[in-house]
């Protein structure tokens, strides 16, 4: 099997849909934001943070996905282009995106923000990792943990890891609402139908060969 992040199969499409899908994500979360109904547990945590320190979201989200990094190392994990570059853009985007966009003004108008941000949210997912040029920093923790200690199920560190970001989020003035709610319920089955439709072909048996 080729290295993470190995980029001799298919460069173009898969850089292309890398960061299609990292762009796509900000702008997912930045919708969100400005629907003012909820956000997921992480950008809670983001949004308490960013409140309290006075740094941008954007900023806030390129520091705290840096951090979370930094404990892959104990975990042995190996990070690709793909979680590097998630570090990087998404912060970059969301602060791009939330410098235009004006907060939704109306019931129906934030819903629709909500709703849309929750859909592209999990087509960026499928995008990015269908890439397959490495999880996102937050996604890689949970991963990585489980493949360390296998009595932890995948849903259970999940489950741990984000409950407690979010009562961090909200004890720092994080917004939770119909919008986390809404967050939690869809994005596992959007994720389930959007992974598939953005999945790389097999490589080639011999694509690697020397």
């Amino acid at each position: 099997m080729a290295p993470l992040g190995n980029l001799r199969h298919r460069p173009v499409r898969r850089l292309t849909q890398l960061y299609a899908g990292l762009v796509l994500y900000g702008l997912s979360m930045a919708l969100m934001i400005r629907s003012g109904l909820g956000l997921d547990p992480w950008d809670v945590f983001h949004q308490g943070l960013a409140r309290q320190t006075g740094l941008s979201f954007g900023t806030v989200t390129i520091a705290v996905g840096a951090v979370v990094l930094l404990l892959w190392i104990p975990l042995r994990q190996r990070p690709g282009l793909g979680t590097v570059s998630n570090v990087v853009v998404i912060g970059l985007v969301v602060d791009g995106v939330l410098a235009v966009l004006p907060p939704g003004e109306g019931l129906p108008v934030r819903v629709t923000l909500l709703v849309v941000g929750i859909v592209a949210n999990g087509a960026a997912t499928g995008l990015y990792l269908g890439a397959g040029l490495g999880p996102g920093p937050r996604d890689g923790l949970m991963t990585g943990f489980t493949a360390r200690h296998p009595r932890w199920s995948l849903r259970l560190v999940r489950t741990v890891i984000e409950v407690t970001v979010l009562a961090l989020g909200w004890m720092l003035g994080g917004t939770v609402g119909l919008g986390t709610v809404a967050y939690a319920l869809a994005i596992g089955p959007l994720a389930q139908l959007f992974i598939p439709i953005f999945a790389l072909p097999p490589r080639p048996a011999n694509a690697y060969a020397a």
